[in-house]
């Protein structure tokens, strides 16, 4: 049975191989397409991307050590009717020794501009799935708690003895991606 995340919450996983799967469907009649995106930062020990390619988005799909694969950028929700339209997957038996976290981020596109935030997001989730079995494992509903956000810290994978724990951090912020890039990326924004 899945786990349905709240802030703060932590668990063990048991799993070497799983997919971040984020799924959502924009509320009608608002204009533009909402696109959400996913993306993940590999941090070392001093809190910070070792390298640019350490961050995993749609523009960049594969972390040097091919760990962690982005399967894609789906600019309005519509790749799955009932499923993930946008996912990581990650496989932490190849994460290279100097990284400590994975931390996920989901961001609204251009959300400034278009006057965007997840309240005007229906049904929108990022979730684990067990890659050995498809099984959920679990979920965090990303709706309400986030009504005026337009970017979501909303968890991260991090070393704990000797194998791997899952935090859900829960945090939305009034940002774009440029911001989460300013603080894990030495300062500088990645073009």
């Amino acid at each position: 049975m899945a786990i349905n995340l709240q802030k703060g919450q932590n668990f063990k996983l048991g799993l070497t191989k799983m997919s971040i799967g984020l799924g959502w469907d924009p509320k009608e009649g608002t204009g533009n397409d909402f696109d959400l995106d996913a993306s993940a930062f590999m941090i070392n020990a001093a809190k910070l991307i070792p390298v640019e390619e350490n961050f995993i988005f749609y523009g960049n799909t594969t972390s040097p050590d091919t760990a962690l694969f982005h399967t894609g950028d789906d600019p309005s929700g519509g790749n799955s009717a009932a499923g993930d339209d946008e996912i990581i997957q990650v496989d932490l038996t190849k994460v290279a020794n100097d990284i400590e976290q994975i931390l996920f981020v989901v961001t609204i596109h251009d959300a400034a501009a278009r006057r965007q935030n997840f309240g005007q997001v229906r049904n929108s989730y990022i979730r684990i799935v067990d890659d050995s079995n498809g099984q959920e494992v679990a979920k965090y509903e990303l709706g309400e708690d986030f009504s005026i956000e337009t970017a979501i810290e909303f968890g991260r994978l991090y070393k704990h003895s000797g194998g791997w724990k899952f935090e859900a951090s829960g945090i939305g912020y009034r940002e774009d991606l440029a911001y989460f890039l300013s603080k894990y990326y030495n300062g500088q924004i990645i073009k």
